[in-house]
Order: C-alpha cells, then structure tokens, then sequence
C-alpha cells in the first residue's frame, strides 16, 4: 500500500488502483485525481476535515464511492450518502479494512460542543485518530498518523500519545496552523517521542508519499 499525505489532516491510501480517502478538508488542496476511490472516511463533521467541494471532486470521477463517518457526520454532512459507523466496526471494500475507535471529539473548551468523532485503523496498519487521542488497543500499529497542532492539544499531549501507541513508523498531520518554525519543532518533539518506543519518524509533507 502507498499513503499520500495531502495537506492538513487530509491523507490517501492507495492499493492495486483502488483509493481510499480520509478527511478530504477545507486546509487541502482541491483534490483533482480520484478515480478508483472506493471509500472516503470522514472522522468528524468541522470542515478542516471536509467540504462539500472536495466530496463532489471525488464523486465526480467516482460516483459509487462509499462514505463512512459518525452518526455527527451523517447529520452535518446532509445530501450525501454518508454510511454510519461506530466504535468496533469494520468495514471491508476491495483491498481495505476499515476499523473504527474512539468516539468522542477531544474537548476544546468547555464553551464548545464535544462532538462526534472515530479514529480509522486500515488494514491493522495505518492509524488516523482524527481530533482526539483514542487508539486502538491491542493493536501493534505500524503507521501513526500523529497530530502536530490544534486547539483541542499541547503538544506534550500528542507526545504522550505517540509514546502510548508506540509505532513503528509517524509522520505529522493536523499542522496547517503552524509556521515554517513551528513545524519544525513540532517534528524535533515528535519524532523524540516515536524514538523512546524505537520507532522512526518521517517528517512527511504534502504530496509526499511512504509505503507499508
């Protein structure tokens, strides 16, 4: 499988021509190739995370694509086929195995709404948490989508979390709020906190791709 990270929180994976994609949102590029999409996973329903632009780009090459998310979605994400999924289902389509975790949006301030949101797990293999620290337990993960900045974390607090998962491979997402600098340190922070479990960190940016 390849994964192909977009900008923000936004990733595709990819295997023998079939597509998956995850939290296609407003921080991403427009998304211009997407045939062979079979699913598009969205983990919860703020718009960094998706845009009824960026659903009808993939619909449009791909009309049978598949839409999973949590019932918050479903509700938000109206006049889509959006399929409802919660913590401890799977999901198989073509080459893809699809896990859900979690449930809760991470609390960004009390005066805000704790909303819906899933952690996908593809293939026992790759792990996006979306907006929270959920992870899937008993689960030796192999790649770590790991948040790098958000109003909902510190930075110890994502540190924490990837030492907690302990993955072989992460790589930094949710970081378009960040400047040049700040990318820089989130890294620096991040891969000491892969390397205490004697993992390795790849400080991937957009349009890069990593294989798995």
């Amino acid at each position: 499988m390849r994964l192909t990270k977009l900008e923000h929180a936004a990733l595709i994976v990819e295997d023998s021509g079939d597509r998956l994609f995850i939290d296609p949102g407003k921080f991403t590029t427009p998304i211009t190739e997407a045939h062979g999409a079979l699913a598009i996973v969205i983990t919860h329903e703020h718009d960094d995370h998706w845009t009824p632009a960026q659903l009808d780009r993939i619909l449009e090459q791909s009309p049978e694509v598949r839409i999973f998310g949590p019932a918050g979605v479903a509700a938000a994400v109206s006049g889509y086929p959006v399929e409802t999924v919660t913590a401890g289902e799977t999901r198989e389509l073509g080459p893809f195995r699809l896990r859900f975790f979690g449930g809760r949006h991470a609390v960004i301030h009390p005066s805000i709404p704790v909303i819906d949101n899933l952690g996908v797990l593809v293939n026992d293999a790759l792990y996006y948490g979306g907006d929270a620290f959920s992870a899937p337990e008993g689960v030796a993960v192999e790649v770590l989508a790991a948040p790098a900045a958000a109003p909902w974390m510190k930075l110890s607090e994502a540190m924490d979390y990837v030492e907690r998962v302990a993955p072989k491979r992460a790589f930094p997402t949710h970081e378009m709020l960040l400047s040049r600098a700040g990318k820089d340190l989130s890294n620096a922070r991040l891969a000491w906190a892969v390397q205490q479990g004697g993992g390795e960190y790849l400080a991937l940016e957009p349009g890069d791709t990593l294989d798995f």
